[in-house]
């Protein structure tokens, strides 16, 4: 009986995204709101990198990674938000099976990426504020530019071993995922060998993923300790400030990721979660942009002035 359902095995070469089935008499608006956020997304990041890159202020470490953070936020909403927006149009979308595998290891090695990066701008934040005077010599350029390519190189190796794992099953169905991306839980589910492995791995995986995030929170809480002993309210309102940003964008991805990855996925908690997903995959990367720098004054007068040479330029020719 065992060799004949074994016989019976054959690999799926597609899959069917299924998360707006029920969806479709809304499909139009869904479609205009995604869109308007992923073309505002786009534009707020962009804004930033170009800011940071003409004004010569904006070249310290806190902008470099800012603008890394940019790239991340960029690169994983585009790997989404095109499906996503037919999806919505349609209530499903069929896409191979390969380019399922791919989208699942842009977003995750993107998303932790974001991760390192996030732990690093703690960090900064904990030197700005609580070494202020060794500041310059602690973050010179190489060192940031050393953190930045190793966030990156780390993000795409760390999932790159969980995807050779995955390489080395057999996935023979069902072919519907019920949710709005390619995801590992989702994936892991489409196949009929032995997972426990993988599972294992992942479980494993999730441990050494929580060290950027400890790190982040210790870095805080180093913070907010060194603010607390400030006598001058207007001192303690300006370090606040200062990492107030900061604290905002990280609970929130944070946040959103443990409902995602940590907590039990079914019933209720299986639907929130895929809410969540949406939160961090299409709403933060909008919110970075918006919450960290485009209303900081530096970056505001680099638009400006940005914008007075642009039109200048244009009515002299």
């Amino acid at each position: 009986m065992e060799d004949n359902k074994r016989e019976n095995i054959s690999t799926i070469t597609y899959v069917i995204l299924l998360e707006f089935e029920d969806l479709k008499e809304v499909g139009t608006a869904l479609f205009s709101l995604f869109l308007s956020l992923y073309v505002v997304t786009l534009c707020g990041n962009l804004l930033l990198i170009l800011a940071v890159q003409a004004n010569p202020h904006l070249h310290t470490p806190m902008y470099f990674f800012l603008c890394h953070l940019s790239f991340v936020d960029v690169g994983y909403t585009s790997s989404i938000a095109p499906q996503l927006l037919r999806e919505v149009l349609a209530g499903g979308v069929t896409i191979s099976f390969t380019a399922c595998v791919v989208q699942f290891y842009a977003v995750g090695a993107l998303l932790t990426v974001e991760c390192f990066l996030l732990a690093i701008m703690s960090y900064d934040c904990y030197l700005a504020i609580c070494w202020p005077l060794r500041y310059s010599v602690l973050r010179d350029s190489r060192t940031c530019v050393k953190l930045a390519v190793g966030s990156w190189i780390g993000g795409f190796l760390f999932v790159g071993a969980v995807l050779i794992l995955l390489a080395t099953f057999t996935f023979c169905g069902p072919h519907i995922i019920d949710d709005f991306f390619c995801d590992f839980f989702p994936l892991v589910k489409l196949s009929c060998s032995d997972t426990t492995m993988v599972e294992r791995v992942a479980f494993a995986s999730s441990f050494l993923s929580l060290s950027p995030f400890l790190w982040t929170l210790l870095s805080y809480g180093c913070i907010l300790s060194s603010i607390l002993k400030i006598s001058s309210s207007t001192g303690r309102y300006r370090a606040f400030s200062t990492c107030s940003s900061y604290l905002i964008v990280v609970s929130v991805f944070y946040g959103t990721m443990v409902v995602v990855y940590i907590t039990p996925a079914s019933g209720t908690t299986f639907n929130l979660s895929k809410i969540f997903s949406l939160l961090y995959t299409v709403v933060i990367p909008l919110l970075n942009p918006l919450i960290y720098s485009l209303r900081n004054k530096g970056v505001q007068i680099a638009l400006k002035k940005g914008a007075k040479l642009h039109f200048s330029g244009g009515n002299h020719d």
